[in-house]
């Protein structure tokens, strides 16, 4: 595969993982108020940083 098509998907790959862990907080969610991502990805949260309480 050609070096773009790697990097254009990595960079979504890293853009997503960066939503779900960094901003996803359930009322603001894609999935509605469904709090089950934000739970699943809650201890990442703190050891990367992130406030969420």
């Amino acid at each position: 595969m050609p070096t773009p098509v790697w990097l254009i998907g990595t960079t979504l790959l890293a853009l997503l993982a960066i939503y779900f862990i960094g901003i996803d907080q359930g009322a603001v969610s894609v999935f509605g108020s469904d709090m089950h991502v934000h739970e699943f990805v809650h201890d990442g949260r703190h050891f990367l940083g992130f406030p969420c309480h």
